[in-house]
């Protein structure tokens, strides 16, 4: 029952980060974070839709983890018809379609969507 109260207690830490916009550096990227509950389906197991984004100082989405779409895994597209899939995914750069991210819980996705943001950044700020 305690790891039921903990996801429960992540899902609303998720859930309070709505509308966040986090300056991170004195370069001037920028994080926002739009979360909101929304009723579970197969798409949506956990009951939420999110989205975290990393943006360049002229508002370039530069990476994101979101939920609100589909995104077939790699191969044939033949392979995939017809099948449905979760929506969570992350796009690893910003013409990145997305690939698949398997969602554990709030915190996870929290800890890591921040440690891509600490690697873009090191990438893109001397």
């Amino acid at each position: 029952m305690g790891s039921q109260r903990s996801s429960a207690i992540g899902l609303e830490y998720l859930l309070g980060l709505d509308g966040n916009i986090e300056v991170q550096n004195d370069a001037g990227y920028w994080v926002k974070m739009e979360v909101s509950s929304v009723d579970v389906t197969a798409e949506r197991p956990h009951g939420i839709r999110y989205s975290l984004t990393l943006h360049a100082p002229d508002n370039t989405r530069l990476i994101g983890f979101d939920n609100a779409h589909s995104v077939r895994p790699a191969g044939s597209r033949f392979k995939h018809a017809g099948k449905r899939f979760p929506y969570d995914h992350r796009h690893r750069h910003a013409l990145d379609e997305g690939v698949l991210y398997e969602f554990d819980t709030a915190y996870q996705l929290v800890s890591d969507f921040y440690a891509e943001v600490d690697r873009v950044l090191k990438e893109v700020s001397p």
